[in-house]
């Protein structure tokens, strides 16, 4: 028999085992997907980027691949390492959820090439509901919220008038700076929400438009967009 046949058998897999490397890949990806669909529903903000999406379900199995080469095996796990560390990630984690499916996406993928599929299984249902709950109540929502508040205008300013114009039972207002070149001026209120909604921010912008002379208002925050 030729000798490279009798290589090519001794590596070719069975029948039971290539049912097994097809079941790990189909479930990385499938699993995989699922988180992309979670990450895409409890996203908010202006973070969000398509890519992201993709590299979720294509890392799973991808982790799986590796986790069936090493299979146990102490030569191939060193030689990984080694290979890894010439790589270098320079896409920086813009959003701290980010770095959290990214484990969820890898730790899938593990779990697939070590053919632990009831526990991925089990463990993805869970964590899956656990992140809409949170999405749905979000139990860590800030009651309170700091705002910057730009006014422009034109004549007389008096920071108290302006002040007094802003301030409510939600809002203090302190003036950070005020500028004045001739007829035209400028102030900056830092605003303390004591409750974040949409009908506070919009009370405020409408607030300002009434101040008399204000020709311009707009409001910032440290957030990355405001509450809608």
């Amino acid at each position: 028999m030729d000798p490279l046949l009798d290589v090519l058998s001794e590596l070719s897999l069975g029948a039971p085992e290539l049912v097994d490397v097809i079941v790990s890949l189909v479930l990385a990806t499938v699993l995989g997907f699922v988180i992309s669909r979670i990450y895409r529903v409890t996203n908010r903000g202006m973070n969000f980027e398509l890519h992201f999406v993709t590299t979720l379900i294509l890392l799973a199995p991808i982790v799986a691949v590796v986790m069936l080469f090493i299979r146990g095996d102490l030569v191939l796990s060193l030689g990984l390492i080694g290979s890894l560390s010439i790589i270098r990630f320079r896409t920086p984690i813009k959003d701290t959820r980010d770095m959290i499916f990214l484990f969820w996406t890898i730790a899938v993928g593990l779990g697939s090439g070590t053919y632990n599929w009831t526990v991925i299984i089990v463990a993805t249902a869970i964590i899956a509901a656990l992140a809409l709950l949170v999405y749905r109540f979000q139990p860590a929502a800030s009651i309170r919220s700091d705002f910057v508040l730009v006014l422009e205008g034109e004549g007389i300013v008096s920071s108290e008038a302006v002040i007094a114009g802003i301030r409510t039972e939600d809002v203090r207002a302190t003036v950070r700076s005020l500028e004045s070149d001739g007829e035209r001026w400028e102030v900056v209120l830092e605003l303390t929400l004591r409750r974040v909604a949409p009908e506070v921010v919009d009370d405020i912008l409408t607030a300002g438009r009434a101040l008399q002379g204000v020709t311009r208002t707009s409001i910032l925050a440290p957030q990355v967009a405001l509450p809608v």
